[in-house]
This record gives C-alpha cells, structure tokens and sequence, in this order.
C-alpha cells in the first residue's frame, strides 16, 4: 500500500512511515509519531512505560449518510432519547440496505476514546435492546484496546447490526467471478457453496459445470449461479447443511450470489455479457499464485475497470507454491493495481482483523482494492473471505435504490427455458420499477420492431418463491402459455406506460482500451450494453473538443464519440447512450 492509505483511513501511520490498515484502532508502536493531528496524551507511568507514544488515533469523521454510526457509549439513556437513538438506527440500516455498523467508545470527530469494561458492557446491553425494538440482530465484530489519557485500560467495539427490509426476504449481494482459465475460480466457489475443500484434482468444481465439455476439459465455458448465504449471527448456511437452495434462503439474512464466468479467450464474449447484463455488485478477480498475472487477467482487469466495476483480488493455489512464489505474485499485482490506468491502493488481508476493516473501506473508497491469498485444498485463508463477505455492505446507496424502484418497470432478458406444467419463463434482472405477480407488462421488440403483451404468472428468486421484484434484483418470471418461438435474448419487457420505441443509429462515448488494428470509419464491432448483444458498423467518430483544447495527455488512450449503425434493432428505447464496452 502507498502513502494515500493513511488519508483514506483515518491519516495513522504505522512507524517508519509506512500506512496503517484502514481504521485501525490501536494506537501504533514504540517511540513513533502517530501524525494522525490528534491532542497529546498526558505522559502517564503505568501503560505508557516504555516510551509508548499516547497519541490517539482517528478514524475519519462520522458521515452524516452511510451505514457507520459513532457512539461515545449508551450508558443509561433516557426514554426520549432512547427513542431517538432507536430512530436513529432505523436511518443508518435504511442507508446500509439492511446493515449497519456502530462504532463504540468513539467520539462524532473520530477519536478513539474507548470506554472501561463495565461501561462497555452497559453499552452493549442499551445496543442490544435499540436492535430488538426494531427486529434487528447483532454481531460484535471485533474489539481493541485504545491508550488514552487514562491508567485503566479502555476498549472500543465495532459491532454489525443486521435487519432483513420488511419488503425483502435476504440481503442480497451479487458477485461476478473473474480471472484467467485453470485459476481455479470454479474450485474456489465450489468449495465456498458445499463447503467441503478440493481434493486438488477439481472435484469440488464438479457441481458447478453445465455442460458435459465442462466436465471433461475442465473449463467453465457458459455462466452459472451458485449461491453462499449467512445467518443473522455471521454464520455460513451453504449445502453442507441445507439439502436444496430453498433451505439455504430460509436459513440466510445475506446471500451471496457468484456469477461464475469462463477464463478462457475464446469465451470472453460470454464473459463480457455475464458483466453487462447481470449487474453485478462487485468482482472477484482470482489471480493463480504459480503463474501470476497471466492469459485473460489484464482484459478481465480493464473490463472491470471500464465498466466501473468494485473489484477485490483473491490469490489461490498457494499450497502448491514457496512463499517467496506467492509475495512475488502479490508484488506483481499491487504494481499493475498502482499503475496509473487503475489508481487503486492495494490492501493485503492476513488477518480477522484486516478483513473486517477491508469490508468497510471497499464499500467506502472505489480506490481500495482488498488482496487475499488462500487455498481450496488446504483451506488457508479461506475463513477471512467468509469474514469478507459477511461483512461487505450493499455498495449502491439506498437514495439511488428508491430512485430506480419510482421508475417504470423495465425487465431484461437474458435467458429463456420451457419448463413443465408451468409454460415459457425468463430469467433475467429488473433494471427499474417494481414488478409484481399479475402485472400485464410488454415485450419486445420482434422483428419486425413491435411490442407483444404478456402476463408475469409467477416470480422466483434464487428458486425461492417471491411476489414481488425489485429494481436491481435478478429472478425468473413465468409467462404461462406465451410462445417461447417469440422471445430472444436481449428483449425487455416493459411497462404499457413507457411506449417503447426503437433505434438504429446513435452515438455513445467510447474509451479504447486496446485494439490490434485502427479502428476508422466502416470498422465492424460487437457492440454489448446490458443484455444486448449486436453488430455494428462504425459510420464516423468525433474526437473530444475539450481535450483537444485543453492539450490533457492522460495515461489511456483519449475518449472518443463514436456514431454506430447497427444491422438489428436493440431494445427498448434503444441502447444506453453511455455505452459500456466495445470489441
């Protein structure tokens, strides 16, 4: 990590210069400035003996949005503010989705005052009851002495309070799945979701593939879904003790959904439409510690990057390397993730205690990038992934949520199957409005560029029965007896109200990222914006007028505007005029 550590957690600088972990909440070692700005401590004997420095750590100020609440402690309130601070707890886990995190013994600057055991313990007792009066649990993340002006010792608490919305069934996190082929993404998700490591000859990947080629070469060549959930407590609910994924989204309060998707070159279309079309939340980029960087891991890297996806790295098969082979692996990605086209500021887990941190500054910075190593034979390291995604927020705000939800309905379609006794259903993702059991909504366009009505029979989500579907979640709709001959991938189907119509020409702005030949005027490309996916032909582009004035010499190459003509329709309304990849 690099000096821009310190100013995003909170300015605490370990000695020698060296950054902090992210909100650290001790103060640093023998003999050093803290360099936080924070007052001087009075000298006592006793806990600073030694030459300990009493120079207090921060944390950033507390944000008046976010899901992060600072209390100095709870200590006996009164029945008012009782109820205020109860409403204020509502406020927080309505910004985090259904999560929030309370910093305890902490002052709204930031400071780490900490309090004495039996005022912590009061504390707790008053967070305790605020969470039962609005059905909530909570988790006592971690817990850290703080040296201040004081001889007895003082700790802070950090602890999770989680809250199913009353109009959801489980937090949900979706989470695509990057990184070169044989770097053992499907391995690693197959031990995450049966909960049995791999013998190390891809056993616990078996699950997971679709197709019989899969299974043979070992390769995963189409997108698949697998599911990891946890409790209300923190604790995995996988298959190793729920028999179907019913079971699981019964048991779970938070539910991880890995969108495994294919390594190989050859597949990188498929890989591309798994990014676009399935929204997810972030990205796990895996990264094999024999072999570093290598294959399709820097295109996966600049799709992430275009498409402004939130990525954390995982380092796997450290079992079969020497230590000085995996610290050159993670020296090699911290290099490319510092280079100037990424501006992230790597951040190794080894720890609980870096993990728990991590969550919460990944959700906070765009710039944070988390690096973990582990192994899916041995299991090293694997519990501070668990830990990881426990505690990872929902990284959309929830103003942005309720401003999706007030839209007209607009479902895209990314699969179609034939199921028995239930007609034609589609899977996909809702990209605003709400959808519910019975709505009369329109799909389209055909062919010939109409619309067609249909009627959502039924909803499920994660094979679980759902009424209602919102903005950002992905489900299956069952269309009864609507003919399956009329719909293909890259449809949408919208509300009557939205009038659709549709497009053949328009303009977006396109960052090149890399390309082999020039692209000029005539240039056949594969255009990909949500779910669609379309040739097109380049008819003219339009460099920037500002950057040509202002004579701006960025690391990547200049945005350009480029004018499409496509040989098909696109979707509804056509496509987004911000287009999010081209090849």
């Amino acid at each position: 990590m690099d000096s821009r550590v310190s100013e995003l957690f909170g300015g605490c600088c370990r000695p020698g210069g060296g950054p902090a972990v992210g909100g650290t909440l001790k103060a640093r070692g023998a003999g050093s400035s803290s360099g936080c700005g924070g007052p001087k401590g009075k000298k006592k004997n006793g806990r600073n003996r030694g030459g300990k420095a009493n120079n207090p750590p921060y944390l950033p100020p507390e944000a008046e949005d976010g899901n992060i609440e600072y209390k100095l402690k709870l200590v006996n309130p009164s029945q008012y503010r009782f109820e205020h601070l109860v409403t204020q707890m509502k406020w927080r886990l309505q910004e985090g989705r259904g999560e929030a995190v309370y910093q305890i013994g902490v002052e709204d600057n930031g400071l780490l005052v900490g309090l004495a055991e039996e005022e912590m313990r009061a504390s707790l007792k008053t967070l305790h009851r605020m969470a039962e009066k609005v059905g909530a649990d909570i988790t006592v993340l971690r817990e850290r002495e703080v040296d201040y002006d004081s001889d007895m010792p003082r700790k802070i608490t950090e602890v999770l309070v989680r809250k199913v919305p009353d109009n959801q069934q489980f937090l949900d996190l979706r989470v695509a799945v990057l990184g070169n082929v044989d770097s053992g993404k499907s391995t690693l998700l197959g031990v995450l979701t049966q909960g049995e490591l791999d013998n190390g000859r891809g056993r616990a990947r078996l699950n997971l593939f679709r197709h019989l080629h899969e299974i043979q070469s070992g390769r995963t060549s189409s997108i698949s879904f697998e599911i990891l959930g946890f409790n209300s407590k923190g604790e995995v609910v996988n298959y190793s003790d729920s028999r179907t994924a019913e079971e699981i989204c019964e048991s779970s309060s938070k539910m991880i959904t890995f969108i495994d998707l294919a390594g190989h070159h050859k597949y990188l279309h498929t890989t591309i439409f798994g990014l676009t079309s399935y929204c997810p939340d972030c990205a796990l980029l895996l990264v094999s510690a024999n072999t570093g960087i290598a294959g399709t891991t820097r295109e996966h890297l600049g799709l992430a990057l275009a498409l402004k996806v939130p990525f954390f790295v995982v380092v796997s098969k450290i079992d079969l390397c020497a230590k000085t082979t995996v610290e050159r692996t993670v020296r090699q990605l911290e290099r490319v993730l510092k280079q100037p086209g990424c501006h992230k500021v790597p951040m190794l887990v080894t720890s609980e205690d870096d993990a728990v941190t991590a969550a919460q500054q990944f959700a906070q910075s765009p710039n944070v990038t988390p690096i973990f190593t582990l192994s899916s034979v041995s299991g090293e390291s694997l519990d501070l992934l668990k830990v990881f995604l426990n505690i990872l927020p929902p990284l959309t705000n929830s103003k942005e949520q309720e401003e999706l939800m007030q839209q007209l309905t607009e479902f895209q379609v990314d699969e179609i199957y034939t199921v028995p006794e239930v007609g034609t259903v589609v899977g996909g993702t809702l990209s605003s409005g709400i959808c519910r059991e019975g709505d009369q909504l329109v799909v389209g366009p055909t062919d010939d560029g109409c619309f067609l009505e249909l009627r959502v029979c039924s909803i499920q989500r994660n094979r679980s029965a759902c009424r209602v579907l919102r903005a950002g979640q992905a489900a299956t709709l069952a269309l009864g007896d609507f003919d399956r001959a009329l719909l293909r991938k890259g449809m949408v189907m919208v509300s009557p109200e939205m009038n659709p119509t549709i497009c053949s020409v328009f303009e977006a702005e396109i960052v090149l990222l890399f390309h082999a030949t020039t692209f000029r005027r005539g240039f056949q490309v594969t255009v990909h914006v949500g779910n669609v996916r379309q040739t097109a032909v380049v008819e003219k582009i339009h460099a920037k007028l500002e950057d040509l004035e202002l004579g701006l010499l960025s690391e990547s190459p200049p945005a350009q505007i480029w004018k499409l003509k496509r040989h098909a329709c696109f979707g509804c309304c056509g496509p987004n005029p911000s287009l999010q990849e081209l090849l």
